[in-house]
């Protein structure tokens, strides 16, 4: 397939071009790699809704002393009994 690309950074085209070359490439195929590592990398699935849409999880029955153990757990801090 033939295309267009727009707005490419010229630093990092040049740098492309080079390296293809460099390897006994051409552009075309140095791209087509690149895509595919692209969407080979596992990605996030598109989130829909918004953070409005939210509510916050109950605290579990037995919470008494959890904001002392969260002090332990993420400032290392004993817990007094």
């Amino acid at each position: 397939m033939d295309t267009t690309i727009r707005n490419l950074d010229e630093r990092a085209y040049r740098a492309l071009k080079a390296r293809a070359a460099l390897t006994g490439r051409t552009i075309g195929q140095t791209v087509n790699e690149a895509i595919e590592v692209y969407l080979s990398r596992p990605g996030q699935e598109p989130r829909t809704g918004s953070l409005a849409d939210l509510r916050p999880l109950p605290f579990p029955a037995d919470d008494e002393g959890l904001s002392e153990e969260v002090d332990s757990v993420v400032y290392g801090v004993e817990r007094s009994r």
